[in-house]
């Protein structure tokens, strides 16, 4: 089996095993999504959603971030990790949505990604979820190393792991593909110890039982 036949087939069968995959990060807007996107880098989803319960409560538009004092910002998304930098660019982040975007999360690549703290991860992830555009393929952790895995890259950069996946999964699959590999990555592939056994995608994977 050809690697982009045997890609569809990855596909086909974890969108069975997830038929309700998204993303697990909790969000009520595209500016609550593109936040807790930007705090997510190296920090699990659940930490972000314990952060961003009361960081939603205090800080509820693209002004309010723009104008936070940046310390008791830093303070709130402390436990994150790389938190002055973090808040560093969420207040530059939102101080250019105010000044450019008419306090608005932007709906083009080009324009997410001249947002501070913003890359290819972050802008497909909320052009996905928040405005159902299929730009690319998010690649975190999870999509990187199950890309890997399954040899479907043999890229270690991230953008160049995107852009083989994108030749394999038809456009209209590429966000829906990235949520099943992260959850599929989470709870089965794992790093340290992947369930090959329980795997429902072991005999289409090269690397089964050997890693």
């Amino acid at each position: 089996m050809d690697k982009k036949r045997r890609a569809l087939k990855i596909l086909e069968i974890l969108k069975k095993e997830y038929p309700t995959a998204t993303t697990e990060l909790r969000y009520k807007n595209p500016l609550q999504l593109l936040i807790a996107t930007i705090l997510s880098s190296q920090c699990t989803d659940e930490r972000v959603n314990a952060v961003t319960k009361d960081l939603f409560k205090k800080y509820r538009t693209a002004e309010d971030f723009a104008n936070s004092d940046i310390e008791e910002l830093e303070e709130m998304i402390r436990s994150t990790g790389f938190y002055r930098n973090k808040a560093r660019n969420i207040k530059s982040c939102c101080r250019m949505l105010v000044e450019e975007f008419n306090s608005e999360v932007p709906r083009t690549m080009d324009e997410l990604t001249r947002l501070p703290g913003v890359a290819r991860k972050t802008a497909n992830i909320v052009l996905y979820h928040a405005y159902g555009i299929n730009e690319g393929i998010a690649v975190d952790t999870h999509v990187r190393r199950l890309s890997i895995r399954l040899k479907l890259s043999k890229e270690k950069n991230p953008e160049k792991i995107e852009r083989d996946l994108m030749k394999l999964i038809p456009r209209r699959e590429w966000g829906i593909f990235s949520d099943i590999l992260i959850l599929h990555g989470r709870y089965v592939c794992r790093a340290k110890k992947p369930d090959c056994e329980n795997c429902k995608i072991n005999h289409l994977c090269p690397s089964a039982f050997n890693t």
